[in-house]
């Protein structure tokens, strides 16, 4: 039996989600001989702590909305406080749309995708596409179907996820900016300072209001 159908679809869209990310860290583990593929396992001490806290939270994000779909009389830790069917089907429809999002920004990545900080690997400064208005569009993204998992499945337990997911995620995301300035200099502060973090910024044309 099936007691929620749009946490169902949020639950196996978030499988296809980290199964996609495990396999493209596969494959490029396999095509580059990175020995820890695309830094999966960062080498550097903060990163690895990192994954430490991430990897289960991801588990639990996973697990949850699955739970509240195919399981009743759950405790109420795992139960949503609130049921707004309305709501839940509009959150999966966004969950959808973030998915298909952060596939172009993959695609986008190519070869330079990776998920932590390596400080002795350069890679390529990606700034077209959608990575032409934000510097961390996927984590937007992953910030998106996060809020999306939680309007859906509103438990205690997925709230506490979300808040640290979103609190790591801000974390990664400046971290990241830091490694970046250190190697691609002046560039990467120039592209920081006409990009938004993880939503674009709206900058008025000079000269728009001059006659």
């Amino acid at each position: 039996m099936i007691y929620s159908w749009p946490a169902l679809m949020i639950g196996c869209l978030l499988l296809a989600y980290w199964a996609r990310v495990v396999r493209m860290a596969h494959k490029l583990r396999r095509r580059k001989k990175f020995e820890l593929g695309a830094n999966f396992i960062p080498p550097e001490p903060v990163g690895r702590w990192l994954r430490i806290m991430w990897i289960p939270l991801v588990g639990l994000w996973i697990i949850l909305p699955l739970l509240v779909a195919l399981r009743g009389g759950l405790p109420v830790v795992l139960r949503p406080m609130v049921q707004w069917p309305m709501v839940s089907w509009i959150a999966s429809i966004m969950a959808a749309g973030a998915f298909v999002a952060t596939w172009v920004c993959w695609r986008r990545m190519g070869k330079s995708w990776r998920m932590g900080i390596n400080p002795a690997e350069k890679t390529q400064l990606i700034v077209s596409g959608p990575y032409a208005y934000v510097r961390h569009p996927i984590y937007g993204l992953s910030s998106v179907l996060m809020l999306a998992t939680v309007a859906a499945v509103s438990s205690p337990a997925m709230i506490v996820v979300a808040m640290a997911h979103l609190a790591l995620l801000q974390w990664e995301a400046r971290r990241e900016e830091n490694h970046l300035s250190r190697l691609h200099g002046q560039a990467y502060v120039d592209y920081a300072a006409r990009t938004g973090r993880f939503i674009p910024i709206c900058r008025q044309r000079q000269g728009a209001n001059v006659k």
